[in-house]
């Protein structure tokens, strides 16, 4: 079981920036593949960024350029690093972290969200 608590999101203004942080708990973080996704009212969920087990990182083309995924092994941390925010970035910002089985499905975890929200 892996639990997941997001922290960073708020009010800024648009270009402006925000560092959102996903702590994991648990001692497979190091193996898990991590990403962030979003949900706009209204709207469905979508990939923001994707970062695997080995440093690889992957964006949704709507933040390439503007949105950084790191991760922090030592500290069980995924963060996600905005910059020249939008107000189209407005949104509930979810961490999940995916745990490939040697067998079966995937098992997938979410964060509960934080809100984030650009003033144009």
């Amino acid at each position: 079981q892996v639990q997941l608590v997001e922290s960073g999101g708020g009010l800024v203004q648009a270009g402006g920036s925000l560092r959102l942080s996903c702590a994991a708990s648990g001692s497979i973080f190091s193996i898990l593949t991590m990403g962030w996704y979003r949900q706009a009212p209204g709207k469905q969920r979508e990939s923001v960024a994707v970062i695997t087990s080995g440093g690889s990182a992957n964006y949704a083309d709507s933040v390439k350029g503007r949105f950084t995924i790191s991760r922090d092994n030592a500290k069980n941390t995924v963060y996600l690093q905005m910059n020249s925010l939008k107000p189209e970035d407005t949104a509930v910002y979810y961490c999940r972290a995916e745990w490939v089985l040697s067998y079966g499905s995937p098992l997938v975890y979410w964060g509960q969200g934080t809100q984030v929200t650009v003033s144009s």
